[in-house]
């Protein structure tokens, strides 16, 4: 049986990809209690502007795996996170224990499944979808809700928020930085985002990848502090988390010349992550 690596629940937790629930979420509350599941009074109710970039909540930036969330009402009968008991062959799956009715289809194709909630979902978009036109859609016990059209970029950069100033970094030792904990012009640290795009080797389905796997070659990721781009020799890699379907991370050395608390951007195959984040890092 594949084991479940702790990175998944650690990292996931920190980037709000898992919210901490309580334990009582894995069955659901009717089906401990053995009672009949109560209907939706509608069918899951979204829109466009809700299906959103995991990370930096815009609208319409998803890529092939990259992860997802849907806002709206009525998008499932209980709460439920991905657990052990979900993986199969080290796979994430596509429905989740406790929430078995709610399922998210991508031209038709089932995405996965990190947390299902009657008014949020977070999801993986099947990573083998190509560049271009999709429908999405909710559907909760064959309640299906509006078909949604949208467009997957190759890559849509987004970077995880401590909150609504600072992105999730990291020290190599594991340590987060933040306002009063920052990191020093010179330091290695760790990056976290999503939407990066095609790595290799390439990904398997939905599989937790158990190694590292780079940005395919040609990739123009490029990093801005303060507005600068970065020597791209200070990106020392840049591709998936292993043991996080998703994720992907940035080791960076910070420049010497870095200054205090600069704002950080992502641009990749044409598209950019949103301004206004900043990256803790005092002298």
């Amino acid at each position: 049986m594949a084991r479940f690596p702790l990175a998944l629940l650690t990292v996931m937790h920190l980037i709000g990809v898992l919210p901490l629930i309580g334990v009582m979420h894995l069955m659901g509350v009717w089906r401990l209690l053995g009672a009949d599941l109560p209907l939706p009074r509608v069918a899951p109710i979204y829109t466009a502007a809700s299906i959103v970039n995991a990370a930096d909540n815009q609208s319409g930036q998803l890529a092939p795996y990259a992860i997802g969330t849907i806002y709206g009402t009525n998008l499932a009968y209980s709460t439920a996170a991905v657990s052990p008991g979900d993986l199969q062959g080290g796979a994430l799956p596509t429905v989740l224990l406790g929430a078995s009715d709610t399922s998210v289809l991508i031209d038709y194709s089932p995405a996965a499944l990190y947390y299902v909630s009657p008014t949020q979902i977070n999801f993986l978009v099947p990573p083998d979808l190509l560049p271009g036109p999709v429908t999405v859609y909710v559907d909760v016990d064959t309640l299906r809700g509006p078909l949604i059209q949208m467009t997957l970029a190759p890559a849509a950069p987004g970077l995880f928020q401590l909150d609504s100033q600072n992105a999730v970094a990291t020290l190599p030792d594991g340590s987060v930085l933040t306002p009063t904990s920052p990191a020093k012009p010179g330091n290695i640290i760790i990056l976290w985002a999503t939407g990066l795009g095609a790595v290799v080797p390439p990904v398997d389905g939905f599989e937790l990848p158990t190694a590292a796997a780079r940005l395919v070659a040609g990739a123009d990721l490029s990093i801005l502090l303060d507005g600068t781009p970065v020597d791209p020799g200070a990106i020392q890699y840049a591709g998936v988390a292993p043991g996080n379907a998703g994720l992907y991370q940035i080791n960076l050395k910070l420049p010497l010349s870095t200054g205090n608390n600069p704002e950080i951007q992502l641009h990749l195959d044409g598209a950019s992550s949103i301004p206004g984040i900043h990256l803790p890092v005092g002298q």
